[in-house]
């Protein structure tokens, strides 16, 4: 290698560690924030290891009944909501990429004009009440299972599939829906996964529409239920499990909150890295 290179590649690892760092100490800090003792975090000075070494903050959360049970309703609502919007995003957006489908262009515009302009809150309300999905879980997942950019991006990776394989298909006595759930689906699998997690991660961090549309607090999301844990939360003291006394602040469960809500999130990511970047990079080349 040349110095010119050896140069290019210190500069370029440089940059990449930076912004690792850059990334990952926001987490850092809420680790070590959510392990200290409060009365110390509130002197200031954290900045890489805890003060007062202490789990009450996690105590305080996981012991909660609301946590476990807002994390099931997250978990239910996350899954169905990603299996439900994710497969009638890929049949709207394949039956919009057929020229041969009637009305093909009025569709498009009518789904397009819902990027630009919306019912607004109350329109959306007065519809769910009037559908009797008040206060059940679907009102926490129909609402976002179709979206107008999704569809528009599968719709750009359908654009491109080969229309050869499909007339062979046709050739040989397959009908559309077996077009559909043998052929392309199956190769579709990297702008699935991308839709699939970038539902999953909004059903996830849903909070308003707790908030919008239930009342029964054993049907809260996660994040309604650790907002309302931060809200309880005040510099003070309290009896644990096992009856030892603990220590708590807004601030070390906020941080002890982040964590626990961003875990799973992080956890499924890694699975479905690959075919993201190539689902993004797929959708962002035909698009």
């Amino acid at each position: 290698m040349s110095r010119g290179e050896r140069l290019f590649g210190i500069i370029n690892y440089s940059i990449m560690l930076l912004l690792i760092a850059a990334m990952i100490y926001p987490f850092w800090y809420l680790a070590m924030a959510s392990l200290s003792d409060p009365k110390l975090t509130a002197l200031g000075g954290l900045y890489l290891l805890p003060k007062g070494f202490t789990w009450d903050a996690y105590i305080t959360v996981l012991g909660d009944t609301s946590f476990w049970s807002g994390f099931r309703v997250s978990i239910v609502v996350t899954i169905l909501g990603s299996l439900i919007g994710t497969f009638l995003t890929a049949a709207t957006a394949y039956a919009i990429s057929k020229n041969r489908l009637q009305g093909r262009m009025a569709v498009s515009f009518l789904i397009l004009f819902t990027m630009l302009f919306s019912g607004g809150l109350v329109p959306n309300y007065l519809l769910l009440k009037e559908l009797g999905m008040l206060d059940t879980l679907w009102a926490l997942i129909i609402p976002g299972t179709l979206s107008a950019f999704h569809i528009f991006v599968m719709r750009s990776f359908f654009v491109g599939l080969p229309e050869e394989v499909e007339e062979a298909a046709k050739i040989d006595g397959a009908n559309d829906l077996t077009v559909f759930f043998r052929i392309v689906l199956p190769l579709s699998k990297a702008v699935l996964a991308t839709i699939g997690l970038f539902m999953a991660v909004a059903y996830w961090n849903d909070f308003f529409s707790t908030i919008l549309y239930i009342t029964d607090k054993e049907k809260w999301q996660l994040q309604a239920v650790l907002r309302n844990l931060i809200d309880q939360a005040v510099q003070s003291s309290s009896n644990g499990p096992n009856g030892d006394q603990i220590h708590v602040s807004a601030f070390t469960v906020r941080s002890a909150s982040i964590l626990l809500a961003t875990l799973p999130i992080l956890l499924v990511y890694p699975f479905l890295q690959k075919h993201f970047v190539k689902g993004a990079m797929i959708g962002s080349i035909k698009g």
